[in-house]
């Protein structure tokens, strides 16, 4: 089999975006709900997106620039330092996707989108209702990209979640400890692929840690067999 290799040096921003964004999947997406310093509501979906630490709770989120200039949501961000990350779900992803069309700073994208807004409890910027999972965050730090020419390109925001929200029906608790959980299947959370392609959780399996001796007691062969049956499916 033949290896397709790519030096990044010689790859300009227009190469490496499809090639990028097609090649680090899925992503979770996180839905940004922020205040402009007049009151303006914003909110988009963002993919550059994830989790990194959880004491405290750190969300790491992308923004890439647009016309060497940030977009409305980071303008907002860097003015206010408060922004909620809500999860996006199979239930309510056209009126989310309809978030993220090039609108100007005065439009208010969740009441463009019939999206409703619920007060949120330590920051200024609304929750998401349909969404079943809110995270108020507060910004801990940011961080500017730049490019081989020394220009702002994207500002990687670190968020501390300081309140979560969940809808009652996506959590459950461990069965041995009793600790709070959100529950995959019932939350149905959508995830980017490449170019305009979505993709949701639809096959789980669990898979124990090797032991100090490198062995799965009681699991042997469990890994190929579960996905061989997701693959004949």
């Amino acid at each position: 089999m033949g290896v397709v290799s790519v030096r990044v040096a010689e790859c300009s921003s227009s190469v490496l975006y499809p090639l990028v964004i097609s090649t680090v999947v899925p992503r979770p997406i996180a839905f940004i709900s922020t205040l402009s310093k007049t009151g303006i509501g914003n909110l988009s979906p963002y993919s550059y997106f994830n989790a990194v630490a959880h004491n405290p709770p750190l969300l790491a989120i992308g923004h890439c620039w647009s016309s060497g200039k940030p977009k409305d949501s980071l303008t907002n961000i860097l003015d206010t330092r408060e922004l909620v990350v809500a999860l996006m779900s199979d239930w309510f992803v056209e009126a989310a996707n309809h978030t993220c069309g090039p609108y100007p700073p005065d439009v208010n994208e969740m009441r463009l989108a019939g999206l409703t807004p619920v007060p949120s409890v330590a920051v200024k910027p609304p929750r998401v209702a349909e969404s079943a999972v809110n995270m108020e965050c507060v910004v801990r730090h940011t961080y500017d990209v730049t490019d081989r020419d020394g220009s702002v390109t994207t500002t990687v925001v670190l968020a501390e979640v300081v309140m979560f929200h969940f809808s009652e029906q996506v959590v459950t608790r461990t069965q041995n400890t009793g600790k709070l959980i959100v529950d995959p299947v019932k939350l149905r959370p959508m995830c980017r692929l490449g170019g305009n392609t979505y993709g949701f959780v639809s096959h789980l399996f669990d898979i124990a840690r090797p032991d100090k001796d490198g062995r799965y007691p009681g699991q042997d062969g469990f890994v190929r067999s579960e996905r061989d049956k997701i693959i004949s499916q």
